[in-house]
């Protein structure tokens, strides 16, 4: 079967992006939102620009426990380099190679290790993050008041704490068969894709403080996980607009006003999208040495 030229998917993605932005702007009080942009609380938008950035050191990290089960050595800045570079690239460049692919790229030119485990690696990282975010929810949801009937009852309950284990053990299960090589780092790498997310969690909490919303933030937080699931999906570009409008049409199952969610979200996206530039710096310099 062929594969959809690069533009082609480039000019989807735009199209879903401005599709997606347009309904969620359709749902927000604008003036509303740039009242909220004027009255930020400084303070608390650098604590959560400085927890974001803990969050993908963290997360490279965990990556490079994999690199190392594949007897790639990296220091701890070349690692954090070539995951920035992944991040500018999986932001800004949608539509070729994305991050993955060009650390993949990078890699395998320098160590001459084989493209299926560079691969691997990637795909176990992802993987990692997902099982992290999934076992977050369901603490989260052990506490967090959502208005559907089911969630009242004690099987709820039972539900969500027999979700951390059983992701944790359905997970190492994966690994084991699928990915056996990289069992040595199961542990460690899932213990720091906890310490990102958690991290994660953090930053979100002092940006909705910097907002000014300081009622329902484990509604947001909750939100923001599910949003963040569905921001992976290669919809959007960047995620954006998929992940706003998880949060426009959330608020009737968690309580949350549309307007101060949107800009929450897009107030996540701009730290975001900072971070990542740093790699485009990073790609020039490599690029003139």
């Amino acid at each position: 079967m062929a594969k959809l030229p690069h533009w082609l998917k480039t000019s989807v993605k735009l199209l879903l992006t401005g599709l997606a932005l347009y309904l969620v702007f359709q749902q927000v009080d604008i003036d509303q939102l740039q009242d909220l942009s004027q009255s930020l609380h400084w303070p608390w938008i650098a604590g959560a620009f400085f927890l974001f950035v803990w969050s993908k050191v963290a997360t490279s990290i965990r990556l490079n426990h994999y690199f190392n089960n594949l007897g790639i050595h990296l220091s701890a800045w070349e690692n954090w380099k070539l995951y920035l570079i992944g991040m500018f690239y999986n932001l800004f460049l949608p539509g070729g190679i994305g991050g993955d692919g060009y650390k993949v790229y990078l890699l395998h030119q320098e160590h001459k290790t084989p493209l299926k485990h560079l691969i691997k690696a990637s795909l176990l990282d992802r993987l990692s993050g997902l099982v992290a975010i999934l076992v977050v929810l369901a603490v989260l949801f052990l506490w967090v008041d959502v208005p559907i009937p089911f969630t009242k009852t004690p099987f709820w309950f039972f539900l969500c704490l027999g979700l951390i284990p059983a992701s944790l053990i359905a997970f190492w299960g994966v690994q084991y068969y699928f990915f056996g090589e990289f069992i040595p780092s199961f542990w460690p790498s899932m213990a720091w894709s906890l310490v990102g997310q958690v991290a994660q969690m953090t930053c979100v909490y002092f940006l909705l403080l910097g907002l000014g919303i300081d009622q329902d933030l484990l509604a947001y937080q909750v939100i923001f996980l599910v949003s963040s699931l569905v921001a992976v999906l290669p919809l959007t570009i960047g995620g954006v607009g998929a992940r706003e409008l998880v949060m426009v049409y959330a608020h009737t199952y968690a309580g949350v006003e549309e307007t101060p969610a949107v800009a929450f979200s897009l107030l996540f996206f701009l730290i975001s999208a900072s971070v990542s530039l740093v790699g485009a710096v990073i790609t020039r310099k490599a690029a003139k040495t």
